[in-house]
């Protein structure tokens, strides 16, 4: 039996940007990806702690030591500039693994960076 577990988890960061127009995904500054062991196109959810949204799309890398944290696509109706939310990725494992499994935990400041 498999079951999905917590994997990465980027805890409070801030929009930086909403971009409507575009064909979908979330811009992470890459040193944020590296951090949390996220990969471009790997699927994310998404938890709007201003508004309660929870929504899923993919990781698309963003410029390194920026802070960028930009939803995209039909995603940037789901937030507006500033709002600060979770961005988390799941693992499939089998119930052992699991049970020894530590997920990636990053706690960016302010500024979407690490301290």
């Amino acid at each position: 039996m498999f079951i999905e577990v917590l994997k990465s988890k980027i805890h409070r960061v801030k929009v930086t940007q909403a971009e409507l127009h575009y064909v979908g995904s979330v811009t992470i500054d890459e040193d944020l990806m590296d951090a949390a062991h996220l990969i471009e196109n790997e699927k994310v959810t998404i938890l709007n702690i201003n508004n309660g949204e929870r929504f899923e799309t993919y990781v698309i890398k963003g410029e390194r030591n920026t802070g960028t944290i930009c939803l995209n696509g039909p995603a940037a109706r789901r937030v507006q500039l500033g709002d600060i939310i979770i961005v988390i990725s799941y693992a499939s494992m089998d119930l052992e693994e699991a049970k020894q499994w530590k997920p990636y935990l990053i706690f960016p400041n302010e500024n979407n960076r690490l301290s």
